[in-house]
């Protein structure tokens, strides 16, 4: 009996692919143990439980921005959290481990070197973290999500997506949609998000221009995120605020244009079910998101809007001029399913079990 255990965690961007591979291994092999590794604070310690995986936690140890104390502190730090996943591995007897960025992956690629347990990477982002770069040393068992992504060994697989993203049927999909979400089937929808934790920039946005939005015809799904501050509902006829959606499967089957951040999870998916989008890139970070929704913009899905110039004016200039034009939507939405992949979680485990066979 084989056992796994699969390292990353933080964001939906790592949690999302990470339960699609944990699923596709217990299907796979329904003898099998599949130990997932995080931490306490990420989204994991939410998600992971509520999938039925046991979620084993180690201490978050960033890796220093400047010479300070948490620098001096910092390899002492690191070897205890390697030494702690290191017991995990002889404890629960890991015969692989699969890493997906973030804080534990670090640890937990070196823990494996040092354990001599072989090792699979799933790099999410067009532009590798520090995390994968490094494990990617170690290993040639590296996929990425997007094309053409920079990390030594990589190969391209895809975005491993849920269940209910990959077997998705959008015409079933929406008349259960616009029942769930209580739409009008004779509009358009447009969906908004900005990811699991929100995006203040595209919420107040949204927010201060939905009238312009309903006066072109369509109507919103509108999915404010967890973390952020309350969106205030007007209660505008066609007009739906949501916290967090329950049924993002069925909010996607009924999109007919979607404004949303680039996170590779959210193009990723938008891309395999072939919505076409208006992608505003967190504005934070090394650029990367721009980065992911680069293939969907040059196939002609997908326009790309800086998050400074994302506002009320550019919406009434740009947007609404978009949504009037229905069928330059239906020729992105034919564009950017050129570039989906709907299998990326057979990819990445057939990866994995290249990975387990070597040892």
């Amino acid at each position: 009996m084989t056992t796994y255990l699969l390292a990353g965690g933080g964001t939906a961007g790592h949690v999302n692919p990470l339960l699609a591979v944990a699923d596709r291994l217990r299907e796979r092999h329904p003898d099998a143990t599949v130990l997932v590794l995080g931490t306490k604070e990420g989204l994991e310690s939410r998600l992971v439980p509520e999938r039925g995986y046991e979620l084993l936690t180690i201490d978050r140890v960033p890796l220093p921005r400047r010479p300070d104390r948490s620098a001096a502190r910092f390899p002492a730090r690191l070897r205890g959290t390697i030494d702690a996943v290191r017991a995990i591995i002889r404890d629960r007897g890991v015969d692989v481990v699969v890493g997906f960025g973030g804080y534990v992956s670090a640890p937990a690629y070196l823990a494996a070197r040092a354990e001599k347990v072989p090792f699979a990477i799933h790099e999410a982002n067009a532009r590798p973290g520090i995390a994968n770069r490094l494990g990617a040393r170690f290993t040639r068992f590296v996929g990425t999500a997007v094309p053409g992504t920079r990390i030594r060994g990589g190969q391209f697989v895809g975005m491993p997506l849920r269940r209910e993203i990959e077997q998705l049927d959008r015409f079933e999909g929406r008349r259960a949609g616009i029942r769930a979400f209580g739409l009008d089937d004779s509009k358009p929808t447009l969906l908004v998000t900005g990811g699991s934790s929100g995006a203040k920039r595209i919420n107040d946005t949204i927010s201060q221009s939905v009238t312009l939005i309903l006066g072109a015809g369509w109507q919103v799904i509108h999915v404010t995120g967890e973390y952020r501050d309350a969106v205030d509902d007007p209660n505008l006829p066609g007009y739906l605020v949501l916290k967090y959606a329950d049924r993002m499967d069925l909010a996607l089957a009924v999109a007919d244009l979607a404004v949303a951040r680039a996170g590779t999870a959210t193009v990723a998916e938008l891309c395999a079910l072939g919505v076409p989008a208006v992608f505003v890139p967190y504005a934070v970070g090394n650029g990367e998101q721009r980065f992911n929704a680069r293939g969907a913009v040059e196939a002609g899905g997908a326009v790309i809007v800086d998050d400074a110039a994302f506002t009320p004016d550019w919406v009434a200039r740009e947007l609404v001029p978009l949504l009037r034009n229905r069928a330059l939507i239906a020729e992105m939405a034919a564009r950017i399913a050129t570039v989906g992949v709907l299998d990326g979680t057979d990819r990445m485990v057939d990866l994995v079990e290249q990975a387990q066979s070597v040892k």
